[in-house]
């Protein structure tokens, strides 16, 4: 296994780095400073299983590092880790493609929770976001008719238990289009896994 993680802090860099090496012994942990070496580590290096990414960088300004990722390596699995904790920070990096958010102010534990989950294949949310959008989605009991077709299609069939690749096949796209359609979901429902979101539909 192989992590990226790209801050411009080098004692940040290495807090991240021993959290990761605690909670996955056997991972390899390399680092970049900016998003420019971000690129240029990952494009030496294309099986990257997971980033980990801040957004204040030297060369970049709000979400325009990850977006330049994303664009660059969509299918490697970035996770923004920030002081920000702003709800539309959050949002718009999920909305990128980000598969995670998680604050700096978070303890380690979360930290090494959030990195499995998104190593499994979810969406981790961070649950000061979640609580709200909660309790947003409580005052619009009619959320998942927001949801389009093909996300209840995914709703469904996350409901019946189906994994991402599963769902993937049955539907015939790809795994991170399914992993896209799933931020979506959980973003507007308001939740923060795939439990939380199946018990929006009835069996």
């Amino acid at each position: 296994m192989k992590i990226l993680i790209v801050d411009d802090h080098g004692v940040v860099r290495e807090g991240l780095a021993a959290v990761l090496r605690a909670a996955l012994p056997d991972a390899q942990i390399l680092q970049a400073a900016d998003g420019a070496s971000a690129l240029a580590v990952t494009a030496a290096h294309l099986d990257f299983d997971l980033v980990l990414m801040d957004l204040a960088l030297p060369d970049a300004t709000g979400l325009s590092a990850v977006e330049s990722f994303l664009t660059a390596h969509p299918a490697t699995p970035l996770m923004v880790v920030s002081s920000s904790e702003a709800r539309a920070d959050v949002r718009s990096a999920l909305e990128l493609g980000a598969l995670g958010y998680v604050a700096k102010s978070a303890g380690t534990s979360t930290l090494a929770a959030a990195v499995r989950l998104v190593l499994s294949g979810e969406v981790y949310v961070p649950p000061f976001m979640a609580r709200a959008e909660q309790t947003a989605a409580q005052r619009q009991p009619s959320a998942v008719q927001e949801l389009t077709d093909r996300q209840r299609a995914v709703l469904n069939l996350v409901r019946d238990g189906a994994s991402n690749k599963q769902i993937a096949y049955g539907l015939g796209v790809t795994e991170g289009t399914v992993k896209a359609h799933l931020t979506a979901i959980f973003r507007t429902l308001g939740v923060a896994n795939r439990d939380e979101a199946a018990r929006w539909v009835q069996p």
